[in-house]
């Protein structure tokens, strides 16, 4: 599993939807206007990133199963 390179496509995608998932709520701890200037497009872009992790987790499950 390790050697199939969208396994590890998807894992990085995973990981990149955890860093700016930290990023918005670091923000929105923080608040201040850092927080008031891009909350919304950090959440937006992790909607985004979240998405693709999703499609990509799907194919390759979807790709294990044909074998």
């Amino acid at each position: 599993m390790l050697s199939d390179p969208l396994f590890i496509v998807a894992a990085i995608a995973a990981l990149a939807v955890l860093a700016i998932l930290m990023l918005g709520i670091g923000g929105f701890a923080k608040g201040g206007d850092f927080n008031r200037k891009h909350a919304n497009r950090i959440m937006r872009y992790r909607i985004i990133a979240q998405a693709v992790a999703v499609a990509l987790i799907v194919a390759f499950a979807y790709f294990q199963s044909r074998g």
